[in-house]
């Protein structure tokens, strides 16, 4: 699980940044070296690493970083939103990873006074987190797992084929509650889950400003309100009202960052929507959505079924109960 702020973070200024290759940045210089002492602050990151057999190069990792099981017997280094830069300075990194929505600018600030080079990444399509998984290799000159990202790969290829050229499913997925909380069409769970077959129905929907006009409490901002430059936008607040009008034929509830159980689903059950008549709601395991990373492989595994069983009306099977 990561941690999940109750106010989004913005964004690295990419104004300020220059591009290692397509999604990977660096504040001052290019990774013109191949890492071999690696902190990773993203735990979709570190199981990459590991999965990409460059597990022996991780040097520490936060309290977040579950996943593989070898992960967890690593120096800890905090959380992803408050490491202890002090602990990373002493694991003498060569390379640290961050990701710009899971770690503060401030950290990477710490990091880069420091003299630690960095690695910030943001991919926001699953194109874009293969691609990553692609650039990683490079830099790393680490060739054995060629086959693993390729199937991935061939495995969304194929997938975003199928699912541009049938009907998607209207789909709701929150990340927190108490406001709810979802994503729109910038994010790379929204990409992820219309490649599994499904429409998030708040693709369109921007985060106002100020907070109380994204729950209809006050007049949002306009469009080029100067307050509104530079504040990040893709996690909207929305009402339960807004569900009902959006008529999901599925919600699913992740596990992460918000810990969704079988009681949040009470909270729809007066909603008319096709979800909620046909019985379609399910946790499902938070990574399947937000991790980037090699676990998209996972997620092409197992989300599919239960989003097709929604188009179906039909039962989902045992496959999709939340796991690792």
């Amino acid at each position: 699980m990561t941690e999940s702020p109750s106010e989004p973070l913005q964004p690295f200024d990419e104004a300020d940044l220059r591009a290692r290759h397509t999604h990977a940045y660096d504040y001052s210089h290019a990774i013109d070296f191949v890492p071999q002492r690696v902190v990773s602050l993203v735990p979709s990151l570190t199981e990459s690493l590991f999965e990409l057999n460059l597990g022996q190069r991780v040097v520490g990792v936060t309290d977040y970083c579950i996943y593989p099981e070898a992960a967890r017997a690593l120096p800890k280094v905090g959380g992803t939103k408050n490491p202890d830069i002090e602990k990373i300075k002493a694991l003498a990194p060569d390379l640290v990873m961050l990701n710009s929505e899971e770690n503060r600018r401030e950290d990477a600030d710490a990091l880069q006074a420091a003299g630690i080079p960095i690695w910030v990444t943001q991919p926001n399509s699953v194109r874009e987190a293969i691609e990553l998984l692609w650039e990683i290799m490079e830099v790393f000159e680490e060739a054995s797992m060629v086959h693993r990202v390729r199937l991935i790969e061939i495995t969304y290829e194929t997938m975003r084929r199928y699912a541009e050229q049938n009907p998607p499913v209207r789909a709701f997925v929150p990340i927190w509650r108490d406001p709810w909380m979802t994503f729109n069409a910038q994010t790379f769970a929204h990409d992820l889950l219309f490649t599994c077959g499904a429409l998030n129905v708040f693709a369109a929907r921007e985060r106002q400003f100020p907070l109380a006009a994204d729950l209809g409490k006050a007049e949002p901002l306009a469009a080029d309100d100067p307050r509104r430059a530079g504040r990040d936008t893709r996690y909207p607040r929305i009402t339960l009202e807004e569900v009902e009008a959006a008529q999901p034929e599925i919600i699913l509830l992740p596990t992460e960052p918000y810990a969704f159980s079988e009681a949040d689903a009470l909270a729809f059950d007066g909603l008319d929507v096709p979800a909620v008549r046909n019985g379609h709601i399910y946790i499902v395991e938070g990574s399947w959505i937000t991790w980037h990373g090699t676990r998209m492989a996972r997620a092409f595994r197992h989300l599919p079924p239960v989003i097709a069983a929604a188009r179906d009306n039909a039962e989902v099977p045992p496959l999709i109960l939340p796991q690792g």
